[in-house]
């Protein structure tokens, strides 16, 4: 198994270093955070291959990285003498004496392990050519990548092929995987599994049989002899249409998969993806490493439910490496196997509770990757919390919390203690905004735990006289006033709160977009402070 990867000036990543789980790893990332170039460098290392093409046939200036590509320009103004940068993946597999061959520290860590290397170098044989090439700095825009070469090596430092790589790997991604060759092993799957000898005899037969009564229809035959009589300036012999019965036409290539009675190329494109991910796992049945990009494209929760199940059930035995926007797939691979990622290394949760990931695991819909994603977050009981957090913010900073990379997350209860474990785990700054409900020592409490780490803070009221935020609410501002905002026209303050406890979406709603000013509670002032 992988055990860990090094990559050097490889697109978004400079220098960059990631260790795997022997199991499941499921990364996730900010947009353009490098999810994909990971799992691409990994199959190129492994395979030395880029969308099935030899990697040589395919190699383009903007493989370099941009910033070691800018550095190189520069300098070449200077020193024309500098060679080009050179693109390094080094793969690190797990110690194993099978793998003594590939064992060295020809790696980025000049450290003693099996392993392959990927390099993409300036060629010396085209030495003259490149000093010509140099004479002109000025007009040097990108890297010359017509002048490089691709070396496949063993940390030994000598030389491999593909029968030299001890793990095979599969990357899957359904937006790549072509339907056709999917519904024919899909047909051929089916026929492997359910069909006898007998069965496949009879189907020969009646398709044969079909194919000859083809030519046999009056309508068919009508146009053969009006084509026999037309063809004669082409032709001294007989020229006609007809179906092709040899063998080289038989049935398993013309019969076409049905779902519900539909033919599988006219499937949702949700029905498509799940099928065609089984089916590219299903088919790599010899494969260690499975390499699975962003699952859930086009998928229904149902769907995405029975994919994310065959992939824990029919990759055991395997080592799988999936790329997900989704928290439903974060969740239900297991959080403690989420790797967060940056241009620099993966950020992990191994040491995650095992209570917390067994409840994510449990109540897999909760919203898990704004927690990671976010560059703080705030969490609230309730979506009327949301909301009025929302209008604190907007009024203190004139813009609303997303817009900073602050991401308002209403979770249920005690599970903010949950989303908390995360957040010690990634250091993420984080404020919990909760109700006092009648007991401030008891409140606060609740998140002892937590009291040590400088980016986690509670905002929680110490006037036990409101115990919730609607009362606190009502405390700020008064009756006159939320009568405005609610266009209401109560005369007491208990019916005022009466009314906003039975309508806390609804008068959350309306403070929020609202043009009065609103005056905050000082707990929730600090929240957004």
């Amino acid at each position: 198994m992988i055990k860990k990867i090094m990559i050097q000036n490889y697109r978004i990543y400079e220098n960059f270093q990631l260790e795997f789980n022997p199991k499941r790893n499921v990364v996730v990332g900010n947009n353009d955070a490098g999810k994909s170039t990971l799992v691409e460098a990994l199959s190129i290392a492994l395979t030395n291959k880029l969308n099935g093409r030899s990697l040589a046939q395919q190699l383009s200036p903007y493989f370099i990285n941009m910033a070691a590509t800018e550095t190189y320009i520069s300098t070449l103004q200077k020193d024309p003498s500098i060679y080009p940068p050179e693109v390094i993946i080094d793969v690190f597999f797990e110690n194993d004496k099978e793998l003594a061959s590939l064992r060295g520290t020809n790696n980025l860590a000049e450290e003693e392990s099996p392993g392959i290397r990927l390099r993409i170098a300036f060629d010396e044989g085209y030495i003259d050519e490149y000093k010509k090439f140099a004479e002109e700095p000025g007009n040097v825009k990108l890297v010359p990548i017509e002048y490089y070469k691709v070396e496949w090596l063993g940390f030994s430092g000598n030389g491999i092929t593909w029968r030299s790589v001890p793990v095979t790997s599969a990357l899957i991604d359904a937006a790549d995987i072509k339907l056709q060759s999917g519904t024919d092993f899909y047909l051929q799957q089916i026929i492997a599994r359910h069909l006898a000898p007998k069965d496949r005899v009879e189907l020969q037969r009646a398709y044969r049989s079909l194919r000859e009564e083809f030519a046999k229809e009056t309508s068919i035959a009508d146009i053969n002899a009006r084509l026999g009589e037309s063809s004669n300036h082409l032709t001294d012999r007989a020229f006609s249409l007809s179906i092709d019965i040899s063998q080289r036409t038989s049935w398993e290539s013309t019969l076409v998969p049905h779902i519900d009675d539909l033919p599988f190329q006219y499937l949702g494109n949700g029905e498509k993806n799940c099928l065609k991910i089984l089916l590219a796992i299903s088919k790599a049945v010899d494969t260690q490493v499975i390499l699975v990009e962003e699952p859930e494209n086009h998928l229904s929760y149902s769907n995405l439910n029975r994919l994310v199940s065959r992939v824990n059930g029919q990759c055991q035995d395997k080592q799988v490496i999936v790329t997900t926007h989704s928290s439903y797939v974060i969740n239900k691979l297991g959080l403690d196997q989420l790797i967060l990622l940056t241009p620099e290394r993966g950020v992990r949760l191994t040491d995650l509770k095992e209570s917390t990931t067994d409840y994510f695991m449990k109540l897999s819909g909760y919203d898990t990757l704004r927690m990671v994603l976010a560059a703080k977050a705030i969490l609230v009981e309730g979506p009327s919390d949301e909301l009025i957090i929302q209008r604190a913010y907007l009024d203190a900073h004139g813009k609303l919390p997303i817009e900073d990379g602050v991401d308002v997350i209403s979770v249920r209860g005690l599970s903010a203690k949950r989303f908390l474990d995360i957040a010690v785990e990634i250091k993420k700054p984080t404020t919990v905004v909760n109700d006092n409900d009648g007991d401030f020592i008891k409140a606060t409490g609740r998140y002892s735990d937590y009291s040590n780490h400088d980016f986690i803070s509670i905002r929680i009221s110490p006037d036990i006289t409101n115990e919730t935020l609607e009362p606190q609410i009502f405390a700020t501002n008064g009756l006159e006033k939320l009568n405005r905002i609610f266009e209401t026209e109560y005369e007491t303050a208990d019916e005022m709160k009466k009314y906003m406890k039975a309508n806390k979406t609804t008068c959350a709603l309306k403070i929020f977009g609202h043009d009065e000013s609103i005056k905050m509670p000082e707990y929730i002032n600090e929240a957004v402070r």
